[in-house]
């Protein structure tokens, strides 16, 4: 028999690019609303870092595939990622590994571990998370949809300013190419595409402050989920 009084979770599913401002405004919102936040594409790059670490080739599938077994990430906080237990949060944003986890995503047995994983963490709370196949494939039932997106040229100049924050020199051409590039392989792919659902809300964050795009979330969540929303309560 059905359990009345099993809790049912809220799930904000947001999808889109690289460079779209997904993560710190889906961070800010989550914050806003009192939900824990995702940021799946945190774990393909510890995945990445491990797989960096061991030597191994990122784009031999069955070595990446095998390695898995010895690898676990954890989302330990919000801006805490956590493989094997350690707190490799601070080694999981350079360049080098943005490139593998672009490959290392694309491998089936990847996203099959890590999808699990992101199923598990949404059954048991409130939760707003982001990445690239949220919507389609993550949370198909999220009771919100989010597709944020920024023309290529927008993203690679914050890119660039991110970079350059962080004293790290760059072009903007390369950045650009690399962007695009990883466009076409993320909505190529066979497994989990990225692509726009139907039935998600479409939010071009280009001339948009991370404040405002936050904002919009919190909005659509209170719209779709009316008077029944809970606030400040994970």
């Amino acid at each position: 028999m059905p359990d009345n009084n099993a809790v049912t979770f809220i799930s904000i599913a947001i999808d889109g690019p690289s460079g779209a401002g997904k993560s710190s405004a889906a961070r800010a919102a989550a914050r806003e609303l009192g939900f824990v936040y995702a940021d799946t594409g945190a774990m393909y790059r510890a995945v990445a870092l491990h797989c960096l670490r061991s030597g191994l080739d990122v784009n031999d599938e069955d070595a990446v595939a095998g390695a898995l077994e010895a690898i676990h990430v954890e989302l330990a906080g919000e801006r805490q990622v956590l493989l094997n237990g350690e707190d490799v949060s601070g080694h999981i944003r350079t360049q080098e590994v943005s490139d593998a986890t672009s490959r290392v995503s694309a491998i089936p047995a990847v996203r099959a571990k890590l999808v699990l994983e992101q199923k598990k963490m949404a059954r048991s709370r409130n939760i707003v998370m982001d990445g690239r196949d949220i919507c389609t494939k993550v949370l198909p039932d999220a009771q919100v949809k989010i597709f944020m997106d920024a023309k290529p040229e927008t993203r690679a100049e914050r890119r660039m300013k991110e970079l350059a924050l962080k004293g790290i020199p760059c072009e903007y051409e390369i950045i650009l190419a690399e962007i695009n590039e990883r466009d076409l392989r993320d909505s190529m792919r066979p497994d989990s595409p990225l692509v726009r659902c139907a039935d998600s809300e479409y939010i071009d964050t280009g001339a948009m402050t991370e404040a405002e795009v936050a904002a919009k979330i919190v909005e659509l969540a209170r719209n779709h989920l009316g008077k029944e929303f809970p606030r400040g309560v994970q």
